[in-house]
């Protein structure tokens, strides 16, 4: 007893205690204790004088390289981190070889099997109570017996879990007839030892239990190497005899697998890996697959690739010596097509538009998305329209994605052309040096916000002499504009305002209505925006109801090459997106 008035452990539980954090410390340094101590911490079987019956947590077997080697990234679960997604993944993943993340081999299977063969060691809870009470967990001895007391030795070797208490009872009742109940079951599984050998990345003997799954014995061994074993054919051998073999690929698809009862001393073995398909594109399951024959048909590959619902033709590259093949087939083909060993494929999605979807957006009474054969012009889009009582129609207005993807890339280089002179320009002294560097984190600057503007798309109809002939693209919107009798003011001006249509005031007039010009303002820089989409530039242009005046900034900058370029992106930018920036 100790102060406190409780119980201290024993020496020998202390010593085991001390004995497993003395390894645990030694191998978070690098370092290897002594051999007793070290023995002692891998091998948990001899921690007693008849071993545990359940592996603690402190002696589970590490995770295996791949789980160690995962990138930070990876979400971080109980078990480790998840296995590489094949859709990430730089190079193409085997199929199975996401199994063996340390999930298995971390954990013990202690339940209930009922097909389970009690074996030699394995611990027996065995009470009885009435007429006769007794209550023991005992190790079936070598013979295979458990001895109770006024009963003796009771024979249990090989007998079901599942029929342990009715054997039991039955041998009890020859001497106890009535008035004695029992209750027998199984209190742990045997602890064993199993070699794990073959293609697998770390051969050597594991310790567990005798209910543990094969599974778990090779996720402790690292899992199946895979780039030489198979995942088709893992033999358990017993005296060097064939006990059983497992397909894993029957786990993973169908999560089958035969339950197997370990003896101490059975050897687990993977043999080498058979033929494989590597398969990508349109399917659930981007991996390499392991078959058993050398050829098998493109509807058995399907069957465990699983192509996506929009998937139609699969590519197929063959190696024939130092020639490469291409075939290309259809998917519903598959039943006749043949898969050779080494083959690539490629599943695809060759869809050709048959419809396309136009929005109508603005002053339109009738449904706003139509559904118009693919080909379709905007006449046939124009011949469904109903325009509102106020609608514009000569001031239609087209937007489309592929102009929009344009206007942004040409944008784009306009911005790295400009970054490029700016962060090269020379200079002759320290003092332009430093001028420069200033002017040149301002351009900077403003590249950067010009880059995040996303321009509108628009397709100008109102100069074209064709315009209903326009075809058509899918996700096209087309914009009923609203008559009003507003005249918008933007840009360098004191008061941005909308300002009632005078039909005598020209852009001048507007600007002095809106407080007149800011001091950043470029006088000489007027666009006028309509409605339609088209532009006029300058003080002298007629203006109509509906239109934007914009005044641009005055840009100054010590190269004549940087003003002309800002001046260009601040143009794109006003026409493309009706957004003004100043640097």
């Amino acid at each position: 007893m100790n102060y406190s008035g409780r119980a201290t452990p024993s020496w020998k539980a202390a010593l085991v205690r001390a004995a497993g954090m003395l390894a645990l410390a030694l191998a978070a340094m690098g370092l290897q204790g002594p051999a007793s101590a070290q023995q002692t911490f891998n091998d948990p079987l001899n921690l007693g004088p008849r071993g545990l019956t359940e592996i603690p947590d402190f002696v589970r077997p590490a995770q295996p390289a791949a789980a160690a080697s995962a990138p930070a990234s990876a979400p971080l679960l109980p078990g480790g981190p998840l296995p590489p997604d094949p859709y990430m993944a730089l190079k193409p993943i085997v199929f199975g070889s996401q199994i063996f993340t340390g999930r298995f081999g971390g954990q013990a299977f202690t339940g209930f099997n009922p097909d389970y063969q009690i074996a030699v060691g394995d611990r027996i809870h065995v009470r009885m109570w009435g007429a006769f009470s007794y209550e023991a967990a005992q190790a079936v001895d070598a013979q295979g017996n458990v001895f109770i007391p006024n009963v003796g030795p009771i024979s249990v070797l090989g007998v079901r879990n599942v029929d342990l208490n009715k054997q039991i009872e039955a041998q009890v009742k020859r001497t106890f007839r009535s008035n004695v109940g029992l209750y027998a079951t199984l209190e742990a599984a045997q602890p064993v030892k199993i070699y794990v050998t073959g293609f697998v990345r770390a051969p050597g003997l594991y310790s567990g239990l005798s209910s543990d799954s094969v599974l778990a014995y090779l996720d402790r061994a690292g899992g199946i190497d895979p780039d030489r074993g198979s995942y088709l054919e893992v033999d358990v051998l017993r005296g060097g005899q064939p006990r059983a073999k497992v397909n894993l690929y029957r786990f993973l698809l169908d999560g089958q697998i035969a339950p197997l009862q370990l003896q101490d001393g059975d050897t687990i073995v993977a043999s080498p890996r058979k033929h494989t398909v590597q398969v990508g594109g349109e399917v659930l399951n981007p991996y390499i697959f392991e078959f058993g024959q050398a050829q098998v048909s493109g509807s058995e590959l399907l069957a465990v690739a699983r192509p996506r619902p929009a998937a139609t033709h699969m590519s197929i590259v063959r190696k024939v010596g130092a020639e490469r093949r291409s075939e290309y087939h259809a998917l519903a083909e598959a039943s006749r097509i043949t898969i050779q060993d080494g083959d690539e494929v490629t599943i695809t999605s060759d869809k050709y538009p048959g419809t396309i979807l136009v929005r109508i957006d603005g002053a339109h009474l009738g449904e706003r998305t139509l559904v118009l054969p693919y080909g379709a012009h905007l006449k046939d889009a124009l011949a469904r329209l109903k325009p509102a009582p106020q609608a514009r129609v000569e001031a239609l207005q087209l937007y489309r994605r592929s102009v929009a993807v344009r206007q942004k890339e040409l944008m784009e280089s306009s911005l790295r052309s400009l970054e490029t002179y700016a962060l090269t320009a020379r200079s002759a002294t320290s003092e332009e040096a430093a001028l420069r560097g200033r002017e040149g984190q301002q351009i900077l600057e403003f590249i950067e916000r010009a880059r995040k503007i996303e321009p509108r798309g628009q397709v100008i109809l109102a100069q074209g002499t064709a315009a209903g002939e326009t075809l058509l693209e899918d996700g096209d919107i087309i914009r009923v504009p609203e008559r009003n009798n507003l005249v918008l003011v933007s840009g360098e001006v004191l008061f941005p305002n909308a300002l009632v249509y005078d039909s005598r005031a020209n852009a001048t007039d507007y600007i002095d209505r809106a407080g007149g010009y800011t001091q950043g303002a470029d006088e000489a820089k007027l666009i006028v925006l309509r409605q339609d989409g088209s532009i006029a530039e300058g003080k002298r242009a007629a203006l109509q109801p509906g239109d934007e005046i914009m005044v641009l900034p005055k840009i100054q900058t010590k190269s004549v090459e940087l003003t002309r370029g800002i001046t260009q992106i601040i143009y794109q930018i006003a026409i493309a997106a009706k957004v003004l920036l100043d640097l």
